[in-house]
């Protein structure tokens, strides 16, 4: 050092930081605009995130700004930090709609009600704040977003990702990337250049550093501003000349958080527990630190610790490595007596779970008061959607439980929460717990149903039948219903992995459940789903045909329970399709449509969407078929379900694009063996076909035929290759092939008298037998049912015969007709197959243009809004139905009404007709 001791010069609020506060400053200008923006503000402890975002909300001062910050110790609570921020905002609930409100009202404790979905609680705050900024753009700012609690940081990212043309900017501060807000967009915060540091420093040391000490502090910090601040502080000339606390092999943060011990040894003993009773009160609520204190007898004066600790309104800690430094530093003895006074100063009436909590931090060893109080907390948490919160407590509650029974029985409901939110490692070591645990043979059966299910729910590929299969059969000989509910789990799971199940398929699972005692009493629908289903695979097709239709027909009902059909909905579609039942599909997907959607159930709405969107498209409606696309799509995105795209997959065979279709198919075909779901690869193989055979490619087509065709014979995908299969060969000269498979796809529609397959039927015969009246037949019964894309390819099959047979007046009446149908259904491959022959019997016909019918320029997004509002939804119920607030979905109103030439809603009734598809859907 040389010199006198220098004074210090005071430090500008913000030092540098240009490039910083320009991205901020974009944010605000975008907000000003009415435009959305979100932005993760990401670097370590100490850096300046606090600072930029001080700086953001300083400059945005004219906006309505929104406030929270994550608390470490709260990271167990479900939607604490939600609680900040919506608070100021829970007058406004009875502007948003009821199924968001209802959702909100359950998880803040306002009003009782079952367990709200969590994409429902998202949409809600996304409704919430959208209200708000319809007055004023509003800047919600998170600070720490490290610790937020789980249920905050999905309900924020889901938001985040859900903005559009609303004024609202979500702006995070983090350590680190969450998994939740991993794809937003980040603003990566280093420490400050040298100059900079070179300032700060200079700033905060009050005396005058050589040059070659002052750049080794630069250097040691990297520049980071609070290292900067708070390492220096307290230590004397001489001590910083030899670098006594800036070196060792310690992480920058342990080592500012020594800095603030150092500060903090300081004081008297007294000031160093009200420190510690703060540091371990997560709300900084002064009144239950001061309870605290008088608890333990702390008499300190506020003066003394005001350089760590502001006590106002709020404890406020000058950092929050303060309060994390105190706490660890702390001995176990220390932190249970502060703990134990923080549970006798807190309200059990009022805030129960947090006085369990600091009970279970206070506790020495087991104690089942504290345990019964933590399930008690669960069981709340759990009725607000906190699962990762349930979770915590059980797992505390099973280390406190000394009774084996009772350590088991929470071990086991701790790993169901976790296994509901996603904690899979969680419910392992809690699986694990249980096992140890004394149980009876029911209880081994739970713990395989609960390890099934977490294999199925992490990925529905090839290990999951397996696992839930043995699950069934533990539990026959316990629980009768359970078991066969089970054994219905087992068979979806093995119908997602198809051929790809590892050692279970099927067919095993069918033999299994076929062997099990029926059901006492009337049977369910799922039960005559789950005989029905499995007969297919034992005894045959035609034997479960009886069963199948009943199933079938039954979940279509009005009065089929809201549980099966959640559950299984999608099932009971898959029994009408191997039935050929296309009504009992169509009532089915509806069904299930319906009740997710009303219930908020996400993950079902995302299954039922899909199959919805096969039926549309199996109708001819590619328009519905597109607008549900959209809404399967917004699910998806929303909820990060992964299911393969069926319904995408129809659509994209029917209508014959071949670049787009082939990448869709091929995408899906890597996808779903990877992760083992050989039914979505049947389906492309499926879907690869017709489109070949549209594009009259019939030997590539046969191939891909055959192996969907000969992939599980006994699924109604299946059934569909076969169609392609005979077209293929026939086209190709392998008669003795398509006889064949004539043969296959008569036996599975011999034992029904649905009008699908009496068509399919009568087409196959036709092509193989050279059959005129077969023709005729397949038109007749096909024109009886909604499928247009078959009965237009049964025209065109026919005209094509016709003019082979030389018969052109007659072949040219066929194939006028199937050149219109298809073409006015967007069958554009096989319009164009259908314009060559018709151009090969003697009639010129015109190429039709690809933009034909009103709402085609609509993207499938706003063809779903169009058609919503169009039926009477308000902006408000469009945006629950499509995870869009309402003004999002008012600005697409104005880029509908600017494609269609209309100036209102009333208008989209006269451009926008309804089909008969969507007439039956309503």
């Amino acid at each position: 050092m040389r010199g006198p001791a220098a004074a210090r010069v005071p430090a500008p609020k913000l030092l540098g930081r240009e490039s910083e506060r320009a991205e901020l400053d974009r944010v605000v200008a975008g907000l000003r605009a009415g435009e959305s923006r979100t932005l993760v503000v990401r670097g370590e402890a100490g850096v300046g995130k606090t600072a930029l975002l001080d700086y953001l909300a300083e400059t945005a001062a004219e906006l309505r700004i929104l406030r929270a910050v994550g608390v470490q110790s709260e990271m167990e609570l479900p939607f604490a930090a939600l609680h900040q921020l919506c608070a100021p905002l829970l007058a406004r609930l009875d502007r948003i709609p009821e199924p968001q409100r209802r959702a909100l009202a359950t998880i803040f404790g306002l009003a009782p009600g079952p367990t709200p979905d969590r994409f429902m609680v998202g949409l809600g705050v996304l409704s919430l704040i959208s209200d708000l900024a319809g007055e004023r753009a509003v800047l919600v700012v998170v600070d720490d977003a490290q610790w937020l609690d789980t249920a905050t940081a999905q309900t924020l990212g889901f938001v985040a990702r859900r903005l559009g043309a609303e004024a609202v900017g979500l702006v995070f501060g983090a350590r680190e990337a969450r998994l939740e807000l991993h794809d937003l967009p980040e603003l990566t915060v280093d420490g400050l250049p040298d100059r900079d540091a070179r300032a700060l420093l200079g700033s905060t040391v009050e005396f005058l550093l050589d040059g070659p000490i002052r750049d080794r502090i630069v250097a040691e910090t990297r520049g980071n501003p609070l290292a900067l601040l708070e390492l220096p502080r307290g230590l004397t000339a001489t001590q910083l000349a030899a670098g006594f606390g800036l070196v060792g092999g310690l992480g920058l943060p342990v080592r500012i958080e020594q800095s603030f011990l150092r500060q903090a040894e300081g004081l008297p003993a007294a000031a160093r527990q009200l420190l510690l009773v703060a540091a371990a009160e997560p709300e900084g609520d002064p009144v239950v630190v001061r309870r605290a204190a008088d608890e333990l007898g702390v008499a300190a004066d506020l003066a003394e610790v005001s350089s760590l600790l502001t006590l106002g309104e709020r404890v406020t800690f000058r950092h929050p490595l303060v309060r994390s430094a105190l706490y660890g530093a702390a001995s176990d003895v220390e932190r249970r007596a502060v703990h134990l006074a923080l549970a006798a100063a807190t309200d059990a009436t009022a805030d129960p779970d947090r006085r369990a909590w600091h009970l279970a931090a206070a506790a020495t060893g087991p104690d089942e008061e504290v345990a019964i109080a933590l399930e008690r907390s669960a069981d709340r948490a759990q009725a607000r959607g906190g699962f990762a919160a349930a979770a915590a407590c059980l797992q505390r509650a099973v280390a406190l439980t000394l009774d084996p029974a009772r350590r088991t029985q929470r071990a086991m409901a701790g790993a169901h929460a976790s296994l509901r939110a996603g904690a899979f490692t969680t419910a392992s070591m809690l699986l694990a717990t249980a096992e140890a645990g004394q149980l009876d043979d029911l209880g081994r059966a739970q713990i395989d149903l609960l390890r099934a299910e977490a294999a199925f729910s992490q990925q529905r590929g090839r290990d999951a039948p397996g696992l839930l299969l043995r699950a069934a059969q533990t539990l026959e000989p316990l629980d009768a219903r359970l078991a066969r509910d089970t054994y219905l789990d087992a068979w979806s799971a093995a119908l997602f992995a198809g051929r790809l199940a590892r050692t279970v398929g099927l067919r095993e699972v069918s033999r299994a459940a076929r062997a099990t005692a029926p059901p006492e009493g009337e049977p369910r629908s799922s039960d005559l789903l789950l005989d029905g289903l499995a007969m297919v695979f034992v005894e045959g097709r035609e034997q479960a045909m009886p069963v199948l239709e009943k199933a079938a027909v039954a979940f279509g009902q009005p009065d089929i329970s809201a549980d099966e059909t959640l559950r299984w909905g999608w099932l009971g579609t898959a029994a009408a399709a191997t039935a050929w039942n296309f009504e009992a599909c169509l009532a089915t997907a509806n069904r299930q449509v319906e009740a997710a959607r009303s219930t908020g159930a996400l993950a079902v709405l995302v299954v039922g969407v899909n199959v919805l969107e096969q039926v549309a498209a199996f109708a001819g409606d590619f328009a519905e078929a597109n607008a549900l696309r959209a809404e399967a799509d917004a699910v998806r995105e929303a909820t990060g379900t992964h299911v393969a795209p069926y319904g995408a997959l129809t659509l994209a065979a029917f209508r014959g694009h071949e670049d787009e279709a082939f990448r869709l198919i091929d995408d899906t075909i890597a996808g779903a063996t990877a992760e083992g779901q050989g039914t979505a690869v049947q389906y492309a193989q499926w879907a690869k076909s017709v489109i070949l055979n549209a594009l009259r490619r019939h030997d590539e087509a046969l191939a891909l035929a055959r192996l969907a065709s000969e992939d599980t014979p006994e699924l109604w995908v299946s059934s569909w290759a076969l169609c392609e299969q005979i077209e293929a060969a026939t086209r190709t000269g392998h008669t003795d092939e398509a006889a064949a498979a004539l043969a296959r796809l008569q036996e599975s529609t011999r034992s029904t008298d649905e009008p699908w397959a009496r068509g399919v039927e009568a087409r196959g015969r036709a092509l193989v037998h050279d059959d005129d009246a077969a023709y005729l037949e397949a038109i007749d019964y096909l024109g009886r049912t909604r499928l247009r894309p078959d009965l237009a390819r049964t025209h065109l099959l026919y005209g094509e015969w016709l003019r082979r047979k030389g018969r052109r007046t007659d072949a040219r009446a066929q194939l006028r007709s199937a050149y219109a149908m298809l073409s006015s259904i967007g069958m554009d491959a096989f319009a164009e197959r259908a314009r060559r022959e018709l151009h090969a019997s003697g009639e010129t016909v015109r190429k039709r243009t690809a933009t034909a019918a009103t709402g085609e320029t609509l993207t499938p997004q706003e063809r779903q809004i169009a058609l919503l509002v169009r039926d009477g939804l308000s902006n408000p119920e469009v945006g629950n139905r499509l995870f869009l607030s309402p003004r999002t979905v008012e600005w697409h109103l104005s880029k509908i009404f600017e494609k269609l030439s209309i100036t209102s809603r009333r208008q989209l009734r006269d451009v926008l007709f309804q089909s008969d598809f969507e007439a039956a859907s309503g």
